[in-house]
């Protein structure tokens, strides 16, 4: 309690402040992480499917997973902790940005101020062109499914094989295959009518400059008073950098997840607070300074 008390009182003075946010946030809302118990679909590892290569090998087996993955997110609701960051951003006493490693979108429609808001993974409805030559991007596309042939999102409860097989002496469920789909089955840019990709980067990629910059840019425009890394260990790249940023020019730490350095838990770190359990439950009150 000392530490919320502490946490409530440096958030209730602090001018300018940062969230950091991972899959952690979003597990609340029944979107498991990638590398988590559910990491399979349809019996592909899913950051095998996560890649420029996958997509170029066999872009409709891609689409299909990405197909999967914006149907499970728009099944999910944004749950408390994305609307007290949202309520959070609309604070005009406060300057506020979100940088978010989540693609499904869930604080956009919790309703966080679009301009405080930093996706660095991109979204998941977000499509753009294939062509070096078009540069075209459709931004908020929730159509789903995106095409008739997209449709076997393949991973929900009722399209489970009832077939088991048995390894090492464990029973595992068989899922039914994907598709063998052709390039027009596919979505396609509306202005050359070539093959359109998922907006988010993936393994391999680059992010956004665009985005970084925008980042970057408020980080460069005065001290930090307090980052709250939300969901997410924080400890990779660009991620463990701006929580090193904050601390260098004095700015407190707040740790929302369920796996918490014991030093932290204990106060032992100078500045630094940690909160451990679901995030979702922990922000609505850590948040709530009125």
């Amino acid at each position: 309690m000392s530490q919320l008390q502490e946490f409530q009182d440096c958030l209730r003075n602090a001018k300018r402040i940062v969230a950091l946010v991972g899959a952690g946030l979003s597990a609340s809302s029944g979107l498991p992480t990638f590398r988590g118990s559910q990491g399979l679909w349809k019996n592909f590892n899913m950051i095998d499917l996560a890649t420029p290569d996958a997509f170029y090998i066999d872009p409709g087996l891609v689409w299909q997973f990405y197909a999967w993955r914006r149907h499970q997110a728009l099944k999910a609701q944004p749950n408390s902790g994305h609307y007290a960051l949202a309520q959070l951003s609309k604070q005009t006493e406060k300057e506020f940005i979100t940088i978010t490693q989540n693609v499904d979108g869930l604080l956009t429609r919790a309703g966080h101020r679009k301009s405080g808001l930093h996706e660095i993974h991109g979204s998941l409805f977000e499509l753009r062109c294939t062509s070096f030559t078009c540069t075209y991007i459709e931004r908020n596309n929730y159509k789903d499914p995106l095409t008739k042939n997209l449709s076997d999102f393949g991973f929900d409860e009722d399209d489970l094989d009832t077939t088991m097989e048995t390894l090492d002496g464990v029973d595992e469920p068989t899922f039914a295959a994907p598709q063998a789909l052709l390039v027009d089955d596919l979505p396609k840019c509306p202005v050359c009518n070539t093959l359109m990709r998922p907006g988010v980067v993936w393994f391999g990629e680059s992010l956004s400059l665009r985005t970084l910059d925008g980042i970057d840019g408020f980080l460069q425009a005065g001290p930090v008073d307090l980052i709250m890394v939300i969901g997410t260990s924080g400890t990779v790249y660009p991620a463990n950098s701006y929580v090193d940023l904050v601390r260098r020019g004095g700015g407190a730490v707040a740790v929302f997840n369920t796996d918490i350095e014991s030093e932290i838990l204990r106060g032992d770190v100078a500045n630094t607070w940690g909160f451990q359990g679901d995030a979702a439950e922990w922000l609505p009150k850590a948040l709530d300074v009125s």
